[in-house]
């Protein structure tokens, strides 16, 4: 199997296959973390598409210095189309069982951490967790990704790791209160 810098260089040198193979290994993962950016399945849709347009068109333009996943997102959060600042996405849309967003939400206690940091947490500050979190993606990259200095990767991810423990402590504090008077 191709690393992503063997197949960018390919693609750099005009292989649409080796471009192919980057879209299938990237598509689900960043539609998986567009969704948590987006308004719908069709926005997210429609920004992994721009995406992989914009990728491949400028792809002379990639700096080897980053990795291929960063300046994919990168791209991506340029393109997306953003919700309104605090509003909770719930999945309005039918999802099939191989939905990996799906399978997240339904995964118990992190359905509860997700749907609370997407409600509580800027969405600068909720992607960076999500890309450290999701899709373990680096520090260093997640600011690149962002277009933000490590330095306010680092101090954000801390506030929103900080605001999401207490969040979390006060919702299990009303929901034992809530079980002694049921």
């Amino acid at each position: 199997m191709k690393t992503d810098e063997q197949l960018v260089e390919a693609a750099q040198k005009g292989s649409e296959a080796a471009f192919s193979e980057l879209v299938l290994r990237y598509r689900e993962r960043l539609f998986r973390f567009m969704i948590t950016r987006c308004r719908s399945h069709a926005d997210a849709e429609d920004t992994i598409q721009d995406a992989f347009t914009n990728a491949f068109r400028y792809l002379h333009t990639f700096n080897p210095r980053w990795r291929f996943s960063t300046w994919l997102y990168r791209i991506a959060i340029r393109n997306a189309v953003r919700q309104p600042a605090g509003a909770l996405q719930q999945v309005a849309e039918p999802v099939d069982d191989s939905d990996p967003l799906q399978e997240c939400i339904v995964a118990g206690d992190r359905e509860n951490l997700w749907l609370t940091a997407k409600a509580i947490l800027p969405p600068d500050a909720f992607s960076a967790m999500w890309l450290h979190y999701i899709e373990e993606m680096p520090v260093k990259e997640i600011s690149h990704a962002l277009d933000r200095s490590l330095s306010w990767t680092k101090v954000t991810m801390l506030r929103a790791r900080r605001q999401l423990t207490k969040e979390m402590r006060r919702e299990s504090v009303e929901a034992a209160g809530s079980k002694s008077y049921g």
